[in-house]
């Protein structure tokens, strides 16, 4: 069991977080090598996408197991077998087998990580270190997601295979790392397996969650923020050659690092000024991520475009790191933290879909980009401002 006073980075934390790099690293840089794999490979452009969507539905389909499996068994050894996965994955694209696939496997691996690399934080430590440690873990992810995306984009451009053999390397690292986790008990160790039961216990934990006030306006928080930031990626590709007039395929990828440099500042001041009891803090900032994409969607110049994400992602920061603590401890009192990141991850990716699906039907019927970006930013803006009217009206009940 975790102690409250026990110290932020142990032995133990350091391996989690050093696990954690590496695999995220090398998440993000297999996915720029493979998308270099089939551009070279010529397959369509519709496939693309695809990819993306493979790797999203692994998690929706993998969501009523994954927090069941975080919780019954130790979840060092659980990050350990999801690294293998993403190992194999990564070994089999290298040995030509069927990208789609093999991203697959890696999905799998990345769905039955992310409940157990979240939910160990609070056996790790707890109290106020339980938010600084997500600080720590949000700011080290977001820094291999920004450089695993340039270093897989330019090893891609050096030698294809040198690429994919790097992200299969960096796995086998991810492993042994987890190795220097310590065997912390299951937190909920039951005997026996049966899948109907599974999804059943997994519904139970949905509605337990759902029904809990406070749990509900995270996992609803959350997954608008991490909805609304996979559409403004595809949204910045598309904006960029109209609204700057450049056609590169780079300036939209230093325009998302600019993001990720914010997000990492913000989850540091959020470890730092926001603690379990003062998460409302946060609202406002989720407001200010709407206008921010307003602003920028206005814009015909680069360097205030900057500007504009750098600040949208220290809100970001802000935003999300607080409320993902939230649901961790609330989770951990009611249906185990696996289970509450399971559910987590649900809301977040399903979230992704919709507004992925919304913001393709948007450009589908001819709408401009930089209208599509205008209603974006304003509708996200308005809808957390609900969240925060809501949040507000449930306390004084």
């Amino acid at each position: 069991m975790h102690s409250t006073n026990a110290p932020l980075m142990s032995r133990g934390m350091k391996a989690v977080l050093t696990s954690q790099f590496l695999s995220a690293f090398a998440d993000n840089a297999l996915l720029f090598a493979i998308l270099a794999q089939l551009k070279a490979e010529f397959y369509p452009e519709w496939s693309h996408p695809v990819l993306q969507m493979v790797f999203v539905l692994t998690y929706i389909i993998l969501a009523p197991f994954v927090g069941q499996v975080a919780d019954r068994f130790s979840k060092g050894r659980v990050m350990l077998l999801s690294n293998l996965f993403k190992f194999i994955g990564a070994l089999g694209i290298c040995l030509g087998l069927n990208p789609f696939i093999c991203y697959g496997l890696v999905g799998i691996g990345a769905a039955s990580y992310s409940p157990a690399k979240y939910g160990i934080l609070g056996e790790l430590t707890g109290g106020e270190n339980l938010v600084k440690a997500n600080g720590v873990m949000e700011a080290s992810t977001i820094a291999a997601i920004l450089v695993g995306s340039v270093v897989g984009g330019i090893l891609s451009d050096i030698n294809l295979m040198l690429a994919l053999g790097t992200c299969a390397v960096l796995y086998a690292l991810a492993v042994i790392a987890n190795f220097y986790i310590p065997h912390l008990v299951a937190a909920r160790p039951s005997k026996g397996w049966h899948f109907k039961k599974l999804f059943v216990d997994f519904w139970s934990a949905c509605r337990s969650l759902w029904s809990n006030q406070e749990s509900r306006f995270s996992l609803v928080g959350t997954s608008m923020f991490w909805g609304a930031g996979v559409t403004l990626r595809f949204l910045l590709v598309a904006w960029v050659p109209v609204a700057l007039g450049l056609q590169d395929n780079a300036t939209p990828t230093y325009l998302n690092a600019a993001v990720a440099i914010g997000i990492v500042v913000g989850a540091g001041l959020a470890a730092k000024f926001i603690t379990l009891k003062t998460v409302s803090r946060c609202i406002p900032a989720g407001i200010v991520i709407g206008v921010m994409v307003v602003l920028l969607a206005l814009q015909t110049s680069l360097f205030p475009s900057y500007v504009i994400l750098a600040i949208l992602g220290i809100f970001g920061g802000l935003f999300v790191v607080p409320l993902n603590a939230l649901l961790q401890e609330k989770g951990k009192e009611t249906v185990g933290a696996g289970n509450a990141i399971a559910v987590q991850n649900l809301g977040e990716n399903s979230a992704m879909l919709i507004m992925l699906g919304l913001y393709s039907l948007a450009m589908k019927v001819g709408l401009s980009v930089i209208s599509v970006g205008i209603g974006f930013g304003t509708v996200f803006a308005v809808a957390i401002a609900g969240l925060w009217i809501w949040d507000r009206a449930r306390k004084q009940h």
